[in-house]
């Protein structure tokens, strides 16, 4: 956001607020899925995370919430007329895979939080290259 507003000569415009909105609530479903499977490292190192304070079942709900969150959030730059439609329909693709992982975390399946992990990595590259990349196809 400083750097946007620094860049830009002092406005401030909504797409910077966005982007601190993506990473601000990607972060925690991203952690939370390493730390189901730290859990037990987590605890003997006495570092509060979420599934050693509250547990697997409430981390699992919060990794849904905010996987649902950040798909909305992302979907923005898109609604608000920011970016176009190589944007919009990546960014509603992407939501929808890191919302199918948050559903397999909630669902159990075996190995699903290490592979939300790696998705939500690759989620938020992709996000963030969609973005020059639909300003070059699409233009401003």
């Amino acid at each position: 956001v400083i750097g946007w507003v620094a860049a830009s000569g002092g406005g401030l415009a909504p797409l910077p607020l966005i982007l601190f909105a993506v990473i601000f609530l990607w972060t925690p479903a991203h952690f939370w899925a390493l730390a189901l499977v730290r859990a037990d490292d987590y605890a003997r190192a006495g570092v509060p995370m979420l599934p050693v304070t509250r547990g697997a079942a409430a981390t699992r709900r919060g990794i849904l919430v905010y996987s649902a969150a950040t798909a909305a959030v992302t979907t923005l730059p898109y609604v608000l007329g920011e970016l176009g439609a190589v944007y919009g329909i990546g960014a509603g693709l992407l939501g929808a895979g890191l919302l199918w992982h948050a559903l397999t975390i909630c669902r159990r399946r075996a190995g699903s939080e290490m592979r939300m992990f790696w998705y939500s990595i690759a989620y938020l590259f992709l996000l963030f290259l969609l973005m020059p990349l639909d300003r070059l196809l699409v233009g401003p």
